[in-house]
């Protein structure tokens, strides 16, 4: 137990600083015959210290310069760009308190008291305006993250409620997260990963069309009807391709039909698990491979166990009366060719849990924070969750790349080289390298 106590100290990084503190013994000459020591080894223990966070006050001092024989002359340094003009904070400082937010979930009146601690007294809506200011700013960022990612072959797609505060009414109304999502890692594809975020009052059709206006390609979701809506559309922006159905949503039918079996066992569900875990082990001992080779491997390893299982699912729905077990039968007889697509596609995964995974920050910012504070505040969040959670996705510290692009941004950086600003521009991905700006 001693053994495993130590091992689960945890490894001190080698990139963290030493300060070497050295305990010499009082005396230094030997008690017997009065004669010089010299060191044969040390005995060395290392514990972990922390500095806490400093804040500091930049002062900016532009000296007028005159001449005394000319009338009229005076010089002086040109006021430098700011993200906020005459405003109290530098972009690390904005950057900071966006990365504290949205990366961490730490709700801006909590960031308000911790400031007070150092004894900064900064009001709740002044961050909150610093917040939006800078989602401004990095809107191009956005648009051009979200034109990126609707050029992939395949997106996985997926939407979340979140509480809105409704000012005309004194209460929260129910607005919803979408998301696309794009992780070719576990093919080794050549597309960097990233994700965007877009806040919409509803989730219906017409609300995810907007986000996936014009997308040719296949879209990787769950069985919700406003997919299959959006798939039927025949406006000229319109969506073109095919959907890829996730096999966890249908998996999860089974676990609750089996959780919740009463009085005895769910045989068919239990079987149905069995035989879902045997697709999924095939798809453990692809992962990482090619394209080419994931299909391959499943057309000769998966593609047998699906069409047996599909067999089964056709003769046990026969015999049984309308129930859950029935329902989950027939959600699967209808999707099937949504989702055994991926039998023939390497590119595409068994389930959309990549994008699942995406929504969870979502989640958990929206139970600390409670509620966003307007429509507009939701879709700076969206805004900038897309940004912070791209970072992460490429191993990028998300408060590093903030501070530098707003820096880039305000001193007037080219629209026609927003690219080199992207998370996954080699520019942010060499300092990743670096443990201590890593994500």
């Amino acid at each position: 137990r001693a053994a495993e106590r130590r091992a689960n100290r945890g490894k001190l990084p080698e990139h963290l600083p030493r300060i070497i503190e050295t305990l010499m013994p009082a005396a230094t000459c030997c008690p017997c015959c009065a004669g010089d020591l010299f060191e044969i080894g040390h005995d060395e223990s290392q514990r972990l210290d922390v500095v806490p966070a400093q804040y500091r006050v930049f002062v900016t001092r532009r000296p007028k310069l005159a001449c005394r024989a000319c009338h009229g002359v005076l010089l002086q340094h040109a006021a430098p760009e700011r993200l906020i003009r005459g405003g109290l904070p530098t972009e690390r400082l904005v950057a900071h308190v966006i990365d504290a937010k949205y990366h961490w979930h730490l709700p801006l009146y909590r960031q308000t008291q911790m400031l007070a601690t150092h004894g900064i007294a900064i009001d709740r809506s002044t961050l909150a305006f610093w917040v939006g200011y800078a989602a401004q700013e990095l809107k191009p960022l956005w648009h051009r993250l979200r034109e990126l990612l609707l050029a992939s072959p395949k997106l996985c797609v997926d939407e979340t409620p979140a509480p809105v505060l409704d000012p005309g009414r004194g209460r929260t109304k129910t607005g919803y997260f979408w998301a696309l999502s794009r992780d070719d890692r576990p093919w080794a594809g050549p597309d960097p990963p990233g994700v965007v975020y877009a806040y919409a009052p509803g989730r219906g059709a017409v609300h995810g069309l907007r986000l996936l206006e014009g997308y040719r390609g296949i879209i990787h979701c769950d069985g919700y009807q406003a997919y299959k809506t959006m798939m039927r559309e025949t406006r000229a922006d319109a969506l073109s391709g095919t959907l890829a159905f996730c096999w966890s949503h249908l998996r999860r039918q089974f676990v609750k039909i089996e959780r919740e079996a009463s009085p005895g066992p769910a045989p068919v569900a239990r079987e149905a698990l069995e035989r879902i875990a045997q697709l999924y082990a095939v798809e453990k001992a692809l992962r990482g491979r090619s394209d080419a080779e994931r299909r391959a491997g499943r057309q000769a390893h998966a593609r047998p166990l699906a069409a047996a299982l599909k067999q089964s699912f056709e003769a046990k729905l026969g015999h049984l009366a309308k129930s859950e077990t029935a329902k989950a039968l027939r959600y699967a007889l209808r999707h099937w060719d949504g989702l055994t697509l991926y039998l023939d596609d390497g590119r595409i995964e068994m389930d959309t849990n990549a994008v699942e995974r995406a929504m969870r920050p979502i989640k958990l910012n929206a139970k600390n924070a409670l509620f966003a504070g307007c429509d507009e505040g939701a879709e700076n969040w969206a805004l900038l969750a897309s940004l912070i959670e791209t970072c992460k996705l490429n191993g990028v510290s998300a408060e590093y790349w903030l501070a530098d692009v707003l820096a880039k941004l305000v001193n007037g950086w080219p629209a026609a080289r927003l690219d080199e600003l992207l998370p996954w521009a080699s520019t942010y991905t060499m300092h990743a390298q670096d443990p201590r700006l890593a994500a």
